[in-house]
């Protein structure tokens, strides 16, 4: 990828990654009924994402593909927010989360389980 993918293109790849390739022309009605972009809007994100590497352009029909998983941008802007704010502290990250989350036990218990996993994963 090229550059960093902005907001509105982050919706656009959204779909991609929930709904795999589709065309143009259905995510722009996607983009329509989601957010009120008319047509031109979508079409020029569209390309924007097609010049940054992150989608391609299959013909016929204008086929759009994700080029770049979904996890791939969230290890960018996961890495990025804890660079910008939280002084590349993953510990300050984690307590910020947990402090302003009411968690059930459920969710406890399965952060529990991947902190768990990860010092298995270290050993």
């Amino acid at each position: 990828m090229e550059s960093k993918l902005v907001e509105s293109e982050l919706k656009v790849m959204d779909v991609l990654w929930k709904e795999g390739d589709s065309t143009a022309k259905h995510i722009s009605d996607v983009m329509t009924a989601r957010y009120g972009w008319n047509i031109n809007t979508t079409y020029t994100l569209i390309k924007r994402c097609i010049k940054k590497g992150a989608v391609e352009r299959i013909e016929p029909n204008f086929i759009c593909h994700a080029l770049i998983p979904l996890e791939q941008v969230q290890e960018l802007e996961t890495n990025e927010l804890l660079n910008k704010v939280f002084d590349g502290s993953i510990d300050k990250l984690f307590a910020s989360l947990l402090s302003q989350q009411n968690l059930s036990e459920k969710q406890i218990k399965r952060l529990k389980q991947m902190v768990e996993d990860l010092g298995d994963k270290t050993k």
